[in-house]
């Protein structure tokens, strides 16, 4: 009977996951739910995370509901079931507080009312393995638990580095009624790139939340992909505000374009902060593409000079503007103009082709056929000094 009840406590947890995964549209605007349940399913899972990486069992026992079982499997026993007990158990041999060397970070949630999914991905970069773990979670008596898990690992590239993509939260032209977004395209040229490397991505945005998106091209095989993946998908719905992250956990720093980046993003002082220490206390590289490059004009080093003062940038070129729209009569600068105001070069090459500029550590590109390109340069500069 217990075998019983622990393989339909399986279904549920696997079902609900499923409906998630198909539902993806529910993750990229769950109006439903409040940011402070969101913040205490987290937290819960966050327990079970910090707790797991740094050796802490009574914080993994604050993650998990008393009677929880964790589903896992190893060689000789493809279905282990294993008390929430025994598991954080295990915890208890080593070092408390020490690092165990995973790297753990929420993928998606999914919550209804007083349930949720979460997918969780653990990397351990020194065995070369990465865990993905779904969790079923449930509020019982006012606290979100962990109620059941399961796992599945295998061999992975992943070595928990991370890269930062900022974005913007503009969804108009300014003051007018134009729509605008951040380029979907130049999103995932540099996401697809960075990821099949290894890299951990992480979004942010002046206001956090959700982000407008542009240049969708669903006959794209690549952006299909990704318009199908609720992960991603949850992760432009819950992009961070910069004080959610820290600089030292950065190698580098990539601005997307597209009409939203010349508004709100290159005027933010705490972007510009979190940018600058990733750039001169953790020598981090900045990197933008197209129009995200608005992002670098007002950036400035400790000495108060402008960052492009005498670097070669590239970016979209003022030339290439169609001056008369209304779109453009938004804009509150121009990139061409204000960099080399700004003692700065700027470099481009014919409409539709693509154009990489690299001064130190800046990286930057004209357009989203750059993306790519940009992004294969940070890895290979950022593999030179590891």
């Amino acid at each position: 009977m217990k075998m019983f009840k622990q393989t339909q406590l399986l279904f549920i947890l696997l079902s609900a996951t499923l409906l998630s995964t198909l539902n993806f549209s529910a993750l990229a605007s769950p109006k439903n739910v409040s940011e402070n349940t969101r913040e205490h399913v987290t937290q819960a899972i966050n327990n079970y995370i910090e707790g797991t990486s740094y050796n802490r069992p009574d914080q993994i026992s604050k993650a998990f509901y008393a009677e929880a079982d964790l589903f896992l499997s190893k060689k000789d026993d493809p279905f282990m079931v294993v008390p929430s007990k025994t598991y954080i158990s295990w915890f208890n041999k080593g070092e408390y507080g020490k690092a165990t060397g995973r790297i753990g970070e929420i993928i998606s949630m999914d919550i209804v009312d007083n349930v949720a999914t979460a997918k969780v991905e653990i990397i351990v970069p020194k065995r070369q393995f990465r865990y993905v773990d779904l969790f079923l979670l449930k509020k019982v008596s006012g606290h979100w638990k962990i109620i059941s898990k399961t796992a599945s690992g295998k061999k992975s590239n992943h070595h928990g580095k991370r890269i930062l993509f900022i974005v913007s939260n503009a969804e108009y032209y300014g003051d007018s009624t134009l729509k605008t977004g951040n380029s979907f395209a130049e999103l995932i040229n540099a996401y697809h790139t960075f990821k099949g490397a290894g890299y951990t991505v992480d979004f942010i945005s002046p206001e956090g939340g959700a982000i407008p998106l542009a240049y969708i091209n669903t006959s794209n095989y690549l952006q299909k992909q990704y318009l199908s993946s609720p992960a991603f998908m949850a992760a432009l719905a819950h992009t961070k505000k910069p004080n959610q992250v820290s600089a030292k956990n950065y190698k580098a720093v990539h601005y997307i374009g597209g009409g939203s980046a010349m508004f709100g993003v290159s005027n933010n002082p705490e972007i510009q902060q979190l940018v600058m220490s990733i750039y001169e206390e953790h020598q981090g590289i900045i990197s933008s593409v197209c129009h995200g490059t608005a992002g670098l004009v007002n950036l400035k080093t400790k000495d108060g000079k402008y960052l492009v003062s005498g670097k070669t940038i590239s970016g979209y070129p003022d030339a290439y503007e169609n001056k008369s729209a209304d779109y453009f009569k938004q804009f509150p600068f121009q990139i061409t103009k204000t960099i080399e105001e700004r003692e700065g070069t700027f470099k481009y090459s014919p409409r539709n082709t693509a154009h990489l500029e690299v001064d130190g550590r800046v990286v930057t590109g004209q357009n989203y056929l750059s993306s790519a390109l940009v992004a294969n340069k940070i890895i290979e500069m950022l593999a030179e000094v590891n």
